[in-house]
């Protein structure tokens, strides 16, 4: 037996974390990669040189170019300094044990602490606090009510592009009804003094096709012995619902609550981070991201206000393979899912991913495989994804799984991107369908998909088929705003994959297919030449308002932070600044300002000492609605301030509750007007237009506008005219279907629709504001002919002109046995306002609801 004597640590002066590579020191394996790329001991030799001691960091390296071995050798440095524990955090279970894999293949002294700690090996766990080992683990280990690992000198956070999805989301009680509906049906009873009769019956009746309240925002802090009722039920939930609760509700007045339907969401915006002890008391945080935004989303997820980028030092970025895109939505034909089939069928391996639940994105894959071929999902994959990189064949369906996946070589040729993944969780279905704050998810939007799509081309020598199905996330990339904002070599392939898409001949695409994936000389000589052709006039332009929100995103984070810690006053004074900062990005982020100003308005509302305060408080609230326009009809729903007076109708909605008090009060007969509007809604779910433009003037009718078919050629099917307030006038293609794009001639009728109109009416031009609203199933548009579109030309489903005709349904269904007792005037157009508000049917909300889609980018 050998006697062990005391371990002595010698000080010495070290190398750099290349040199440490380099030299031989770290006992490497024979599997071990044979060396640093250029741009990865670029960024190593950068660090060490120039940031060693920078609190929050964030280091760039593209998706497919080595993430992990340059922060894996720049924990070991500092863990050979010995400066104290080394923690390397991955976003899940699954990852970690990959990082650990390539740290003893490198040689890198490390242990996984992952799951619950109570099974953490004591040697092991005792060798990450002495510093001996680097402790690999998770986000959620990181960031829990109480964490259990060592306080470390630095913290590497691997793929931090998805912070918010691992960190926002934790602090937070997130409840989905069909998962359990006890515990919804309790928190929705704590809620109940926020809702009317109305909404509280909808959402405890069968689902409805309304979508405009689909995520309702509730302050409960407006109402103290509401806030205390939440505490009180939501003290009673069982877990894991205990231990999320536990994470805010010391700040439980500060946080949202977002109300869907489908479930109930309570946080903050910005995670309170600074509470936990092993992330803010780390002497450093080292962010590892696929792409460096610059609208501020780090410091948003992670609840810091200023985050150092230290970008790629090389001028040239390294590869990450090719990828080619397939648009099918864009194909003749008009079988988008039978052409993906057939997509899929060509290797009969394929990686599915969505935004959708678990269940909905595993029956897209098995939607997609051939028969005899195995239908792979979340649990088959939870202990790593050999089992589906070593299958020969399978479709792999995985939800909200953008980060963290590697499929190299041979082990996957094709990745589905099912929709458009901008509502991960029920705040960003608020921001993005509500609030009209695109702008500020879309950073996070942009990584998500390009991390999708880079799945499986990690290395400069893969290739893949990229599929992008679907109308939304098509319509995304059909805008010249979202595909500048990409890297030149990213749009260089999504401009090669639209143009042989658009029309293009569903057997012709499969033989596209089929050449690029042999990846022989017929690819390189035809199809490399023509996507080098397209890299040369791309430019990479930052979106949007990306300038204005990155410059708010410190005010933004010490705002929330004040806030949770209930210092109400300098909480609204910090985001009445970053409103102010927000303000300047102009249009593209004016819905996220108005969001900003409200909040700041009820804050200091809540902490108001005077009458002064709180006079300013309700004028916040008077800037929000300016900020928010037509637009922020969400505004509508939030309770007002005490002592502030009920907001003044838009005029539109004048008109509209005007022409409808007159005719509850005229000969009305309730059996013909429920009968009326049975034909209504059997007319808007069919396709003959005739008798689908009939539905659309009865649909007008009801939503107290002159609603008429204007006569002669080329005019509109119908048009909505609210006095001279607003007009709207809508085109309806009811018998196209989602098979190609809009015509042309379709954008350049519409333009005119509105001119006609006035021209009958005698009046110069239309009043100010007034939409056009085409209305089909082909929601994409070309992008050379979407410049052709007058600014106020917007695209609609057919499904919205439906839910809209539904909750028109139940608005009238209600004023018809509610309205009867109702004797004085005003009493009546009180209740005709908050009847048609709750369901979304005054004019200014059905304009909202029309006019999510623009065709003009830009405009």
């Amino acid at each position: 037996m050998a006697f062990q004597g005391k371990t002595k640590r010698i000080q010495q002066q070290f190398p750099s974390p290349e040199e440490l590579y380099l030299s031989g020191t770290l006992p490497r394996t024979n599997a071990a990669v044979d060396g640093l790329w250029l741009h990865q001991g670029d960024v190593i030799r950068a660090y060490a040189e120039h940031h060693h001691k920078t609190p929050d960091l964030a280091l760039e390296l593209p998706t497919g170019s080595g993430k992990t071995i340059p922060g894996l050798l720049i924990a070991e440095w500092v863990r050979r300094r010995s400066e104290g524990p080394v923690i390397y955090a991955t976003p899940t279970k699954q990852l970690a044990r990959q990082v650990l894999a390539t740290a003893r293949r490198e040689g890198v002294p490390s242990h996984l602490l992952i799951g619950s700690h109570k099974h953490w090996d004591v040697l092991e766990q005792s060798a990450v606090e002495g510093a001996e080992a680097i402790g690999i683990t998770t986000y959620s280990a990181i960031f829990n009510s109480s964490p259990k690992l060592p306080e470390p000198r630095l913290i590497v956070l691997d793929d931090a592009h998805a912070g918010e999805q691992f960190v926002g989301a934790e602090y937070g009680v997130t409840i989905r009804r069909y998962e359990d509906p006890g515990t919804y049906e309790s928190v929705l009873d704590a809620l109940s003094s926020f809702l009317s009769g109305l909404l509280l019956q909808r959402l405890r009746g069968e689902p409805d096709p309304g979508a405009h309240h689909q995520v309702r925002l509730l302050l409960p802090a407006i109402n103290p012995s509401a806030l205390a009722k939440l505490d009180a039920a939501l003290a009673k939930l069982p877990a894991p619902h205990t231990f999320d609760f536990a994470m805010i509700r010391s700040g439980l007045a500060s946080c949202c609550v977002y109300l869907s339907y489908g479930g109930i969401q309570i946080r903050p915006v910005i995670p309170p981070t600074f509470e936990n002890r092993i992330f803010s008391r780390s002497e450093q945080r080292i962010y590892l991201s696929a792409t460096l935004g610059s609208g501020g989303e780090l410091e948003r997820a992670f609840g810091r206000e200023h985050i150092v980028r230290m970008p790629l030092p090389t001028k040239t970025p390294p590869r990450s393979g090719r990828r080619l895109f397939v648009f099918p939505d864009l194909a003749a034909g008009g079988d988008a899912l039978g052409l993906t089939r057939r997509i899929v069928g060509a290797t009969n391996k394929a990686l599915v991913l969505s935004q959708e639940t678990l269940a909905k994105t595993e029956a897209a894959a098995a939607a997609l495989a051939g028969e005899g071929v195995p239908v792979m999902g979340r649990d088959d994959v939870e202990q790593g994804l050999d089992s589906f990189a070593m299958a020969p064949t399978g479709v792999l369906g995985l939800a909200n799984r953008y980060d963290g996946l590697d499929l190299p070589g041979q082990a996957c040729r094709i990745v589905v991107l099912g929709g458009k993944p901008d509502a991960v969780g029920l705040q960003e279905k608020f921001l993005s369908e509500r609030a009209e704050a695109s702008a500020a998810l879309a950073e996070r939007l942009r990584t998500r998909i390009v991390q999708g799509a880079g799945r499986c081309t990690r290395g400069p020598n893969d290739y893949a088929v990229v599929v992008v199905l679907g109308s939304d996330i098509t319509r995304y990339f059909s805008r010249p705003e979202n595909r500048e904002a990409l890297e030149p070599e990213l749009q260089a392939e999504v401009e090669f994959g639209w143009q042989n898409s658009r029309g293009t001949d569903p057997d012709e695409v499969i033989e596209n297919i089929e050449m690029f994936l042999e990846h022989d000389a017929a690819w390189r000589e035809d199809g490399e030449p023509l996507v080098a052709e397209f890299r040369q006039d791309a430019v990479k332009v930052e979106a949007p308002g990306a300038e204005a929100l990155g410059s708010s995103a410190a005010s933004e984070v010490k705002a929330w932070h004040l806030a949770f810690r209930g210092e109400w006053i300098a909480a609204s004074e910090q985001l009445q600044e970053a409103a102010r900062e927000v303000g300047t990005g102009g249009q593209s982020t004016r819905g996220y300002r108005g969001l900003l100003l409200y909040l700041s308005g009820v804050w200091l509302h809540l902490g108001a000492e005077d009458e002064t305060q709180r006079a300013r408080a309700r004028e916040l609230v008077r800037q929000a609605a300016a900020a928010s326009e037509v637009r922020g009809t969400w505004l509508k729903e939030m309770p007002q301030l005490p002592g502030t007076e009920e907001v003044s109708l838009a005029s539109m909605d004048v008109v509209a509750v005007s022409a409808i008090v007159a005719r509850l009060r005229g000969q009305l007969r309730p059996n013909r007007v429920n009968d009326d509007l049975t034909k209504m809604r059997e007319a808007l779910a069919q396709d003959e237009s005739t008798v689908y433009e009939g539905g659309l003037t009865a649909l007008g009718s009801f939503l107290g506008a002159e609603s008429s078919k204007p006569k002669g050629q080329g005019r509109c099917d119908s048009a909505w005219v609210w006095g001279t307030a607003i007009w709207m006038t809508v085109e309806a293609k009811s018998e196209q279907h989602a098979d190609s794009l809009l015509p042309l001639h379709d954008i350049r009728q519409a333009n005119t629709q509105l001119d006609q109109l006035a021209a009958d009416r005698s009046m110069d031009h239309p009043p100010a504001g007034s939409p056009a609203i085409i209305v089909s199933d082909r929601l994409t548009v070309d992008p050379q002919h979407a410049p052709a579109a007058n600014a106020n030309v917007y695209l609609a489903s057919t499904e919205t002109i439906e839910q809209i005709a539904g909750d028109v349904s139940i608005v009238w269904s209600d004023l018809l046995t509610s309205a009867a007792g109702i004797q004085a005037e005003q009493t009546l157009r009180q209740h005709v306002r908050s009847v048609m508000t709750e369901h979304g049917c005054l004019p200014t909300q059905v304009i909202d609801r029309l006019t999510q889609n623009r065709i003009r980018p830009g405009a």
